[in-house]
């Protein structure tokens, strides 16, 4: 485990305090290069790569995304996180997309329910400090 990191279920959830980041995201594959300088993330597919992009740059259609990071520190060998937020979401017809980082777990969920999952997101936090 990573000194002041995380890893057991109970503080990973009771120490999520979720924020919602105010811009919008789309996933993008093969973007533009010119784009890379405004993407949040990027990962390589045998099929491609995608892009996360401030959907206001991408100029384009297609879903938008919120981006709600979860500001515990939790430890990338940590278990279960992932599996609760996503239950607690799908639980509700949720979509999440997952990004684990170094610091911080980052969940894509639709742009028009991200109130209702930051919602969800602090009850379970809440449930576990119980």
């Amino acid at each position: 485990m990573r000194p002041g990191f995380v890893s057991d279920l109970q503080s990973m959830l009771s120490g999520m305090d979720p924020v919602i980041d105010d811009a919008s995201y789309r996933f993008v594959s093969d973007a533009n290069p010119a784009l890379a300088p405004k993407a949040i993330a990027m990962i390589r597919e045998t099929e491609g790569v995608t892009w996360v992009i401030p959907a206001e740059a991408t100029g384009g259609t297609g879903p938008r995304f919120a981006r709600i990071t979860l500001q515990v520190q939790s430890d990338l060998e940590g278990v279960g996180l992932t599996a609760a937020v996503a239950t607690g979401l799908a639980s509700e017809g949720i979509a999440c997309n997952v990004i684990a980082a170094f610091h911080h777990d980052h969940l894509f969920v639709p742009w028009h329910r991200r109130e209702e999952a930051l919602a969800i997101l602090n009850r379970l936090s809440d449930d576990a400090r119980r």
